[in-house]
């Protein structure tokens, strides 16, 4: 089924109401996600009218409608790419059988583990992210992070919905403490590091969508081809609402550096009100590291049986010479705590996370291209660039030790030294906070530090209203 029923409480495109069971698990769910929703969304902003896109259909073209919503309201829910009954499991030890549309017993806790760490990603972003709109430099951005936020909030819905169908007890206890750990929190915190990673200013904010929303879609990629049907048609659609939040991370540096370049031509940037490109550079630095720790270790055995029970895939499966994972073998560099290094071969599949992290790797060097032809476009010389993949690494074969930006090993105390120079630091986050103190929200305007994107959303003016304050807000004229 393509369209999308919104005559429902939980809008569906998965016939909900024919399992009444189950519909009453998740109805008594979704008043805990909108308490959460209103405790840990964004604050300040769920009285106001947001120009959000919202899913009418699943088909890939024209699927998106647009309009003034209030956040609370926003319709959250549950959609599957459409299936097919003759769909094979196509990598992996059951490879040319039929994909499973229940979950099979001896691997229901390994698939309960993948739904709940990627289900857990979800509403840390919003929790690290809740408080950015305060100091929005535009009602364009704004309304972009709204956008992020309310479908991060559906990718929970989509993990919960799994949950609920096809793990019981288990899973409903699992979609519960979904809503219960908290980014950043010492005793409850998320599962993963880069999402108790304090995201408070729009620098973070834009690496983050840029970075660790790319790691995302390489986690979605590969669930995609999971031979566990409803988890691979879940994650398909998560697909087309991620390329939006990684659009607004790449444009949103872009704009950034395109602003300092400007500015650089006047003198120096800082005293204008500008990112120099060295804290941009940090930033990257940064946010791409620890999005590089989200793919796991490099030689991982969970990996190698993830493959190989056709759970987990590659990046473009399908594009693979072989699909068994059994016949090739992997070069993996390992260092010494002195810095000594030897290459070990490892099979293919306990090596999968990093066959994944190379596809991302590539990916992110593409991106960063684009951005130095962004600055060489503005005349100036200076270039970004992505570091190696060794540095600050706390996950793998890398951690525990350092190394400088270009990969080279450095010693515990050179890095003591260095490391304000290569990640931002507390006096990047004090600038920062200086200078993105109160949201820019007279419509068409935009924060100093920034330059205007080329066009508008949804084919409106830069000046349009994207957000429409209530009478009661601090922000309403």
């Amino acid at each position: 089924m393509a369209n999308i029923d919104y005559s429902e409480k939980i809008p569906n495109n998965v016939d909900l109401a024919s399992d009444r069971k189950l519909q009453r698990a998740l109805e008594e769910w979704q008043p805990n996600f909108l308490q959460w929703w209103q405790e840990m969304g964004p604050d300040g902003f769920q009285q106001d009218q947001i120009y959000l896109r919202t899913a009418v259909s699943v088909d890939r073209d024209g699927w998106a409608h647009f309009g003034h919503v209030k956040m609370p309201d926003y319709r959250w829910g549950i959609f599957l790419t459409p299936g097919d009954e003759n769909r094979l499991i196509h990598f992996g030890d059951h490879l040319g059988t039929k994909a499973w549309d229940q979950v099979p017993g001896e691997y229901r806790n390994m698939l309960r583990r993948i739904i709940v760490t990627q289900g857990d990603t979800e509403p840390a972003s919003v929790e690290q992210q809740r408080r950015l709109g305060h100091t929005a430099p535009s009602l364009y951005d704004m309304r972009n992070l709204f956008q992020v936020n309310v479908e991060e909030g559906r990718h929970l819905w989509a993990m919960v919905y799994l949950l609920h169908k096809y793990f019981g007890r288990d899973g409903r206890e699992e979609a519960e403490a979904l809503l219960e750990r908290r980014s950043g929190d010492p005793d409850s915190p998320r599962i993963l590091g880069a999402f108790n990673e304090p995201c408070t200013d729009w620098l973070s904010f834009f690496c983050f969508t840029t970075f660790t929303d790319r790691d995302g879609k390489y986690q979605l990629r590969a669930l995609s081809e999971s031979g566990f049907d409803p988890l691979a048609r879940t994650t398909e659609f998560m697909l087309t609402e991620e390329a939006h939040h990684m659009f607004v991370g790449k444009t949103g540096v872009e704009r950034i550096l395109q602003r300092t370049a400007r500015l650089a031509k006047g003198g120096d940037v800082l005293n204008q009100g500008g990112i120099p490109f060295e804290m941009v550079q940090r930033a990257v630095n940064f946010w791409y590291s620890v999005s590089l720790d989200l793919f796991g270790g490099e030689d991982s055995s969970n990996a190698a049986t993830f493959f190989g029970a056709g759970l987990k895939g590659r990046d473009r499966e399908m594009e693979q010479a072989e699909h068994s994972g059994l016949n090739e073998t992997f070069k993996l560099e390992k260092f010494a705590p002195d810095g000594t290094m030897t290459v070990e071969e490892l099979p293919l599949r306990r090596a999968m996370n990093e066959v994944l992290r190379e596809a991302y790797v590539k990916d992110c060097d593409k991106v960063v291209k684009s951005w130095n032809r962004a600055l060489e476009a503005e005349g100036t010389d200076f270039r970004l660039t992505l570091p190696h993949k060794r540095f600050h690494r706390a996950q793998g074969v890398y951690a525990g030790l350092h190394f400088d930006p270009q990969g080279r090993f450095v010693t515990p105390d050179e890095w003591e030294k260095r490391k304000d120079d290569w990640i931002v630091n507390d006096r990047d986050r004090d600038v920062l906070a200086n200078l993105m103190t109160e949201a820019v929200v007279k419509p068409g305007e935009f924060a100093g530090w920034i330059a205007p994107p080329p066009r508008g959303i949804d084919g409106q003016p830069l000046d349009f209203e994207y957000v429409k304050f209530h009478s009661g807000s601090p922000y309403a004229e």
